[in-house]
């Protein structure tokens, strides 16, 4: 009995100690989290709108025969660099020599019928609407002759632009005509480059309204700001470019706005075909920017942690005026001063208490 009673006290001992020890860690509440904040200050930022666009050479120009004939001579290599005017074909032209002899004789015999005739139309012998019939028909023969020529000539093919060659899918034999549905080559002017790029329409008004207007009322293209292209190999091209177009039409099935932006081409980097991105800045003045990592989302709006005097967060809803590859830019609704919590703002509710680190 003496050891049953010693047994009974020492379990209650053990659990009056074990409700105490649940009571006492029930009261301490868990430490503050500690979470980097930052004490936000007004600057000018530049931001940048990005697009993609596809680049055309200044010129393409493709060209085409203008009359049917063998591929005789090939005088240009694909790539290579030619001026205006220079030789690029030779069609096969004997059939149309032919034609031009053939035409030349008949120009011949009408000479000969108005030559014959004008003496016996002087003498009375014969009426003057012969001769006019003659000197009509003489007029249709040098017409048809110098049409035959002008095909001998269409058969020597020359450049209209200077340019680059581009590929040459006729090789020599190829019989061509202007009724084939490739040309013999395209040329390409690439010494300026024109890139092409879509922006919806809310970004096109917004782009329009922060340029200046000239006495028309018509966009001052020349006070926009340069434009900077992102190459697909995912650097800067050297060369700065200015916007040129913006269209006054809206694609109604996309509802977009397409615009183009010329680059100097000097070293040939660029290329007719090219993918990149333009990149058009944006400048603001006394500007918060804020760090994506800092906001939470709620019911569409983003939110920061503003943080307390007494080290307790409150929610605050951003007026925000741009998005940023890395952030928001805000310019209204903050105070001077205001620190905010910049990381791990998911974990954190509105009035918790934490542990600021700078």
């Amino acid at each position: 009995m003496k050891n049953i009673a010693i047994t009974t006290i020492f379990s209650m001992a053990i659990l009056l100690s074990s409700c105490g020890s649940k009571e006492n860690s029930a009261a301490t509440p868990p430490p503050a989290p500690t979470l980097k904040v930052e004490t936000l200050k007004k600057k000018d930022i530049t931001s940048y709108n990005e697009y993609s666009t596809t680049l055309e050479g200044k010129q393409n120009v493709e060209i085409w025969p203008k009359v049917s004939g063998f591929v005789q001579y090939i005088y240009v290599e694909e790539g290579q660099k030619i001026k205006k005017g220079q030789l690029l074909f030779k069609l096969e032209t004997q059939t149309l020599s032919q034609d031009a002899n053939a035409a030349k004789a008949s120009v011949n015999v009408a000479q000969v019928e108005v030559d014959k005739l004008v003496p016996l139309v002087e003498k009375g012998i014969i009426s003057n609407v012969q001769l006019e019939t003659a000197k009509a028909q003489l007029m249709q023969a040098k017409s048809n002759y110098q049409s035959v020529n002008s095909n001998i000539n269409y058969a020597n093919i020359t450049s209209p632009v200077n340019g680059y060659i581009g590929e040459i899918p006729y090789q020599i034999g190829a019989l061509v005509s202007s009724a084939m549905t490739q040309p013999l080559t395209t040329v390409s002017d690439v010494s300026e480059v024109r890139a092409y790029f879509s922006m919806s329409e809310r970004e096109a008004l917004n782009f329009k309204s922060s340029i200046p207007t000239n006495e028309d009322h018509l966009l001052d293209l020349s006070k926009a700001p340069e434009v900077k292209l992102e190459m697909i190999n995912g650097k800067e091209y050297a060369e700065s470019g200015k916007i040129a177009m913006v269209n006054n039409i809206i694609n109604s099935t996309t509802g977009s706005v397409t615009a183009r932006a010329d680059f100097k081409n000097p070293n040939n980097i660029l290329s007719s075909g090219s993918t990149g991105k333009i990149r058009i800045p944006k400048s603001y003045k006394d500007v918060y920017e804020i760090p994506q990592s800092a906001t939470v989302d709620l019911q569409g709006k983003k939110l920061i942690y503003v943080l307390k005097d007494d080290n307790t967060v409150t929610t605050m809803p951003l007026d925000i005026v741009e998005n940023t590859q890395t952030g928001y830019l805000v310019q209204n609704g903050i105070p001077d001063g205001t620190t905010i919590v910049v990381e791990g703002v998911l974990k954190i509710k509105d009035g918790m208490a934490i542990n600021p680190s700078k």
